[in-house]
C-alpha cells in the first residue's frame, strides 16, 4: 500500500507541474467566505466571461483566504515563466481590465496590485510576503491556503500532503506522541495545555473504544481562524486527525462545526469523501492495519458548546450545558468514553510536525510556547484579516505593522 501511495502523490505533482508548464495563464480567485462577501463570485463570472471573450486558454482555479479580508475579492495573475500578481479589491469591470492589459498587452497594472510571489520581479509591484502585513509573518498553517484548490486532495498531496500521515505509520505511535512532545505544541484553542500530555492521559486510559473530536465550533465573536482554515485546506485538518487517532488508538473521530459556516461544512464533506475514496480514511489506512473514520456534527450555535464537556453532550444528543470535572474527558468523555479534543489549527500542526520534524516547529515560538498561531484581526483597525505570526509577538506589532492601526485616523484607545 506504500507503493499506492507514492504513485498517488507522483500523479498529483506530475498533475501541480502540468498546471504550471503548459503554456497557459493560471487565475486564482478567492471565493472563501470573505471573498464571497465582498463579491467574488461576480468577479469569477467575470473572469470566465473575460478569458472567452479574449480568446484566451487560461486555469480558472477557485482558493481559500489569503488573509487579507480587507482586500478581497483578489485576483492572482500568474502567466507562464512569470511570477503571479495579486490585485485587491477586483471588481467585475476591472476584471475585464486586467485580463486584457495583462494577459494579452502584458501590462501589469501597477496601481491595483498588491504584491507579486513566486520567481522573479515585477517593476513597480513589490513581493507580496515583503509587504508590512506580511513581512513580520510566518506562515505554515495557512501556508496552502490561497494558492491551492481546497476541493482538490490532488492539489493538498502535491504540497508534502499526508506524508505526515506515512511518517507516522513509519515511527509508530508512540513515537508520534514523543515527536509532538519534542515539538513543544500546546493546544490551540485558547487554554495552551500541552497537547501530549492529553493524548498520553487518553492512550493508556484502558477502553474497548476510544473517540477524536476536533472542535471547530468557534463561538468567539469576530474569530474565523478555524473557518477560513476548514475553507483553504480542509485536508489538512483530516490529516492531522487521522495521525492523532492513530496515537491515541481511537478509530472514530467528530467534527464539531457550526452550522454557520456552510462552505467548510461543504468543503470537509468533500475532503472526507476524497480520503476515503484515496484509501486515507477508513479500513486498513494504506495497508497499516489503522482505521479510522470520521463524522461531521452540526452545532446550533451556542456559544456553551466551545467548553469541551457542553460539546460532548451535543454530540450525545443532550442539551450542551457543562459537566463538572473530573472525570475529565481523557478518561471519560463522550459516551463514558476515553475523548480527546483538539482544536482546528492543533490538529493541522499536528500533520505539520510529523511532516517536517519537530525540530523544524520549534524553530520560532518561545521557550514554553512553541511554533506559531493564527489570529483574527477585526474592528477599527486598517487591515482587518487574518494573520499567522510566531508566539511571543507583541501586540503592538499586531495592531499596528501588520494591522496597520487604527483605521480612519482614529486615536488607538484599546485591544
Amino acid at each position: 500500500m506504500a507503493s499506492d501511495f507514492t504513485h498517488l502523490r507522483e500523479q498529483a505533482i506530475a498533475a501541480w507541474d502540468s498546471l504550471h508548464s503548459d503554456g497557459r495563464p493560471l487565475i486564482l480567485v478567492g471565493t472563501a467566505t470573505c471573498g464571497r462577501s465582498a463579491g467574488s463570485l461576480a468577479v469569477l463570472d467575470a473572469i470566465r466571461a473575460a478569458v472567452e471573450k479574449e480568446g484566451l486558454a487560461c486555469h480558472i482555479m477557485e482558493v481559500g483566504c489569503i488573509g487579507l479580508c480587507y482586500a478581497e475579492p483578489i485576483v492572482c495573475l500568474i502567466k507562464p515563466g512569470r511570477p503571479g500578481i495579486a490585485y485587491s479589491s477586483v471588481t467585475p469591470k476591472l476584471t475585464a481590465r486586467l485580463v486584457n492589459a495583462y494577459l494579452v498587452k502584458d501590462n501589469p497594472l501597477p496601481r491595483n496590485a498588491i504584491g507579486t510571489f513566486g520567481d522573479g520581479q515585477v517593476e513597480g509591484i513589490p513581493p507580496l510576503f515583503e509587504t508590512p502585513v506580511f513581512a513580520p509573518q510566518v506562515r505554515r498553517a495557512l501556508a496552502r491556503c490561497g494558492f491551492i484548490n481546497p476541493a482538490s486532495l490532488e492539489h493538498y498531496l502535491a504540497h508534502d500532503g499526508y506524508t505526515g500521515l506515512t511518517q507516522a505509520f513509519a515511527i509508530g505511535s508512540e513515537q508520534v506522541i514523543e515527536e509532538v512532545k519534542n515539538a513543544g505544541l500546546r493546544g490551540r484553542g485558547g487554554a495552551g495545555f500541552p497537547t501530549w500530555r492529553k493524548w498520553r492521559f487518553c492512550r493508556d486510559a484502558e477502553a474497548d473504544q476510544k473517540y477524536l473530536i476536533c472542535n471547530a465550533d468557534e463561538g468567539d465573536p469576530g474569530a474565523f481562524m478555524n473557518r477560513s482554515l476548514l475553507e483553504g485546506d480542509p485536508h489538512a485538518v483530516l490529516e492531522g486527525m487521522i495521525i492523532a487517532g492513530y496515537a491515541l488508538g481511537a478509530s472514530i473521530g467528530y467534527i464539531y462545526c457550526r452550522a454557520e459556516y456552510p462552505l467548510a461544512l461543504e468543503r470537509l464533506r468533500l475532503a472526507i469523501r476524497q480520503a476515503e475514496e484515496a484509501g486515507l480514511l477508513g479500513d486498513d489506512i494504506l495497508g497499516s492495519g489503522f482505521s479510522f473514520r470520521i463524522k461531521i456534527k452540526e452545532g446550533a450555535g451556542a456559544f456553551v458548546c466551545g467548553e469541551e464537556t457542553a460539546l460532548i453532550a451535543s454530540i450525545e444528543g443532550k442539551r450542551g450545558m457543562p459537566t463538572p470535572r473530573p472525570p475529565f474527558p481523557a478518561v471519560s468523555g463522550l459516551w463514558g468514553k476515553p475523548t480527546i479534543i483538539n482544536n482546528v489549527e492543533s490538529l493541522a500542526c499536528v500533520g505539520l510536525i510529523l511532516q517536517n520534524g519537530a525540530d523544524w516547529f520549534a524553530q520560532v515560538g518561545t521557550e514554553k510556547s512553541k511554533g506559531t498561531k493564527t489570529i483574527a484581526l477585526v474592528g477599527k483597525v486598517k487591515n482587518s484579516g487574518l494573520a499567522e505570526v510566531p508566539m511571543g509577538i507583541s501586540l503592538r506589532e499586531l495592531v499596528f505593522d501588520i494591522g496597520g492601526g487604527a483605521s480612519n485616523g482614529k486615536a488607538f484607545k484599546a485591544v
